[in-house]
């Protein structure tokens, strides 16, 4: 088994790191490069940067942002929202970024993975995907879950990752926020039905609920928000916990 990774993400809103339950009802949080830079001490194996707002307010990502993370951390980092180019990517990659997301912008126009994998290659490009559970079927949301579509979650990880995307980062709308547990049955089918490495997303609230995402879910990364932000669970003693468990932690 490969080492597992904790990665927290930071959703950016007007230039703070913002947090709310699927989606919806954000509160403050605090300044993205002080607390990037807090968790690369603390432990971190990466961090996430995403703009929640960026394509939904037709608005480019912040390359200033990345700037400021590159000079303060030690540990990758990826950020995403709004990314529509081969030149938007281009122009993270220059400020610092060691990977770039792709969500909306990746339904609308699938080519844009096939552009960026041939571009920088594919260790480069997370495809970032929003999805919900209706009757039994997820289906992909776009805009930061605004907008439902008809297509399903499984299906455009397969035809993502065909296309040359590194990583499919999986967030779970129904859990979001809600600290219940991941969405273990469809981590561990996007991870069994794939070559690439799966993050999950969306739900984590203890540390059980990381162990279970490594071993029923059988994730290669762990991903969550809140429950670092506001100091509910220390990154150390989450490591710790997992290697007791007998997880393989970087």
């Amino acid at each position: 088994m490969l080492a597992k990774r904790i990665i927290p993400c930071l959703d950016i809103k007007d230039g703070r790191t913002v947090k709310g339950v699927q989606f919806l009802n954000l509160r403050d949080a605090g300044d993205p490069v002080e607390l990037g830079a807090l968790y690369s001490e603390k432990g971190a194996d990466e961090l996430v940067f995403l703009d929640i707002t960026a394509t939904h307010e037709k608005r480019k990502t912040m390359a200033e942002l990345a700037r400021q993370v590159s000079r303060r951390l030690s540990i990758p980092f990826t950020i995403g929202g709004g990314i529509s180019s081969v030149e938007d990517a281009a122009a993270l990659l220059e400020a610092g970024a060691d990977k770039i997301s792709i969500n909306s912008a990746a339904v609308r126009n699938p080519q844009l993975i096939s552009d960026l994998a041939l571009q920088f290659g594919s260790q480069f490009v997370v495809l970032a995907v929003d999805a919900r559970e209706i009757d039994g079927q997820w289906f992909v949301h776009l805009n930061g879950g605004r907008i439902p579509t008809d297509i399903l979650l499984f299906d455009w990880a397969k035809e993502a990752e065909s296309r040359g995307a590194g990583e499919i980062l999986f967030t779970s709308m129904n859990h979001d926020g809600a600290k219940s547990g991941f969405a273990l049955d469809a981590t561990a089918h996007l991870s069994k039905s794939l070559h690439i490495p799966v993050i999950a997303s969306g739900g984590a609230g203890t540390m059980e609920h990381f162990r279970e995402v490594f071993t029923t879910g059988k994730a290669d990364a762990g991903l969550a928000a809140s429950i670092f932000h506001f100091k509910e669970i220390d990154i150390h003693d989450l490591k710790d916990y997992l290697r007791d468990q007998g997880i393989p932690i970087r």
